[in-house]
């Protein structure tokens, strides 16, 4: 399993997507705060919610792994102060995202998971190589309790058969800023 965060912060363009990033947000030895960094998720172009940082996981396309994204999930969304019910919300739709992925995962597939976080939003794309890929049925009862839980859904068939399941989530405190 890998952890990565990373990013910049950009004013106006839209960066290219990026696979990787380097770990950022920490502390050196001495205590003094690494730059920030971030790059933006697919979707809306920058606003002027700022991209805070993003961070990448990677393991094994395998349901024991499963409980190390929900607790990533739910330590980065209280981390932007979200409440404990968003936060429940999500760890939900993480799962249940991952788990349209992995009855369709290619023996072997990594399971990535980027979170991009802004000051009162956070994205999370959760993907894997597939065999047969296809994205998962929009007019299925699972994708309407995942939109709701997540407050905004898409999925897609990117190259090298890789599925990706987007979710959005607006923290409720934001306000309609």
């Amino acid at each position: 399993m890998q952890t990565r965060a990373g990013g910049h912060h950009f004013a106006g363009a839209r960066p290219p997507p990026v696979e990787r990033a380097d770990v950022t947000g920490e502390t050196s030895g001495r205590g003094a705060a690494a730059p920030r960094t971030a790059v933006l998720a697919e979707g809306d172009p920058p606003s002027y919610h700022e991209v805070q940082d993003r961070v990448t996981i990677q393991m094994p396309a395998e349901g024991a792994y499963l409980s190390v994204l929900r607790t990533a999930t739910a330590g980065l969304a209280a981390r932007l102060d979200f409440t404990l019910d968003e936060i429940e919300d999500l760890r939900i739709a993480v799962d249940e995202a991952c788990g349209m992925l992995l009855g369709q995962a290619a023996p072997g597939a990594t399971l990535e998971c980027d979170f991009t976080l802004g000051s009162d939003r956070i994205s999370i794309a959760v993907s894997a190589r597939c065999q047969q890929p296809r994205p998962p049925a929009r007019d299925t009862f699972a994708w309407t309790v995942l939109s709701a839980l997540a407050g905004n859904a898409d999925a897609w068939v990117g190259p090298d058969d890789k599925v990706t399941v987007l979710l959005r989530k607006v923290r409720e405190s934001a306000g309609a800023g």
